[in-house]
């Protein structure tokens, strides 16, 4: 089938768009096929090509013809299940087949044409979102506000970003996305080039619908990526205001994929937003509702998902939950600190560091009383300890610009060099000392190297 295809849409002057799927069932629908060159009215292709798409290959398991830029041709290719004497009768009953369905979606594209992608939205005012978080206007107004907030802070244009927000879901009251559910945002975006709309607002409502589903790409411009972040922050906070969060395989609002898609966005983009914040911020569009969402748990939610999201990428469970427990305010941050840890636990100090760790963090848990705030000098008195805390004081001067610019690699490279003296310590010298001013000296050199090393991550569960 492959090769009779790609042969058939050469003699056409183009290629063949073969998906899987559209393969598959052709190959379970044929025993002896044959490929057929037809081809439709050139007038069509005013029609937005993704809907044209969509019918030949879902609703007649056509194959599609694109030209060398991989834009629709007036082309495409029917498998027969029989090597025809007459090919031309064959391709006219397959040109006759698609021509009413091609004209219903012209018919449909003319229509939302007329009313125009802005008046569209006055129809969103009687469309009910969810009982408790209002109309899909409702939404529409806090996602606006929460674009808003975040197109500054990515270095979007926020007048743009409120723009592409309030057009976005107006075209969920079109008639071709009414036949077509699968072209929302798509045909919001034609639309929106045929109001007039800039750029950048047009394609940023087709790409606040990216990832669409697992593996796809997340949206590529600056207003996408804004409008994708401020969907679903919107959503996930809505969700879990309204008591709607996954229970077992139960999921109606897709708030998993939602949670995985903002963190993808977040990430892969490079963005530096506090994601708490993001939250709060959603909540107070909420408050006129007069539901919120739990911010902590919403965060440890999504933070859940990422675990899945790094796992498929073979990070170790271990390096995830060390930088989980600091739960960072940034997602972005939370990978380059997932980076560092990687590049730390290949180092040979890392287990040993990692162990040492684990052991200040028990042996602190376990003090009593008051710990001094910093060391006395004057009460080091093994050479163990003051090498130790010479070399932690040193280690800290050298690690805290580089913690400033969040070169956690550097830090931890550095922090790596403590191993000597913390096994030296270990090894010679008494915690616990019965004398309470020397064990509470110990014990304060103790939380500065443990804080410090604690900064990037909690190494302690790199330790086995």
């Amino acid at each position: 089938i492959v090769v009779e295809v790609e042969a058939a849409a050469a003699k056409a002057g183009g290629s063949a768009r073969i998906t899987e799927d559209n393969l598959e069932q052709v190959v379970n629908l044929v025993e002896w096929p044959s490929a057929v060159l037809c081809s439709f009215e050139p007038a069509f292709l005013a029609v937005p090509q993704e809907a044209l798409i969509e019918t030949m290959e879902i609703n007649q398991k056509f194959f599609p013809v694109l030209d060398a830029a991989g834009t629709l041709t007036e082309k495409f290719i029917g498998i027969a299940n029989i090597e025809s004497k007459d090919v031309a009768e064959v391709a006219k009953g397959y040109e006759r087949v698609i021509r009413p369905r091609f004209a219903d979606a012209k018919f449909f594209f003319d229509e939302d044409l007329k009313q125009g992608l802005a008046s569209m939205g006055e129809g969103l005012k009687t469309v009910t979102y969810q009982a408790k978080l209002g109309s899909v206007a409702d939404k529409v107004a806090r996602v606006a506000a929460l674009a808003e907030v975040i197109a500054p802070q990515v270095g979007a244009d926020a007048a743009q970003a409120r723009r592409a927000a309030e057009l976005a879901k107006n075209d969920l009251q079109s008639r071709m996305v009414n036949e077509f559910p699968e072209l929302q945002g798509i045909a919001g975006r034609h639309y929106a080039v045929a109001g007039g709309e800039p750029e950048e607002v047009a394609l940023a409502i087709d790409e606040a619908y990216q990832p669409r589903f697992g593996g796809d790409d997340i949206a590529l411009s600056p207003l996408g990526k804004v409008l994708a972040i401020a969907e679903r922050v919107d959503t996930l906070a809505g969700g879990f205001a309204a008591g709607l969060k996954p229970t077992g395989n139960k999921d109606p609002f897709a708030l998993r994929r939602n949670a995985l898609g903002l963190a993808r966005t977040i990430i892969e983009s490079g963005f530096e937003l506090d994601l708490r914040a993001l939250l709060a911020s959603a909540n107070a569009g909420l408050a006129a509702r007069n539901v919120q969402a739990d911010v902590g748990e919403l965060y440890d939610f999504i933070l859940d998902r990422l675990k899945g999201y790094y796992a498929d990428k073979g990070v170790p469970a271990t390096h995830f939950n060390a930088v989980a427990e600091l739960k960072p305010a940034s997602l972005y941050d939370f990978d380059r600190r997932l980076d560092a840890i990687g590049t730390f636990a290949a180092l040979p100090e890392a287990e040993a560091l990692a162990a040492a760790n684990k052991r200040i963090r028990n042996i602190l848990r376990k003090a009593e009383g008051d710990i001094p705030g910093q060391i006395d000098p004057a009460l080091l008195q093994e050479d163990a300890e003051r090498a130790l805390a010479e070399a932690v004081t040193a280690a800290i001067d050298d690690t805290g610009a580089s913690l400033q610019h969040k070169d956690y690699v550097a830090v931890l490279a550095r922090l790596a060099r403590l191993r000597p003296q913390v096994d030296a310590f270990f090894d010679g010298v008494m915690v616990n000392a019965e004398d309470p001013a020397l064990r509470g000296n110990r014990l304060a050199l103790l939380t500065m190297l443990g804080e410090r090393l604690g900064k990037v991550a909690a190494i302690e569960h790199l330790s086995s």
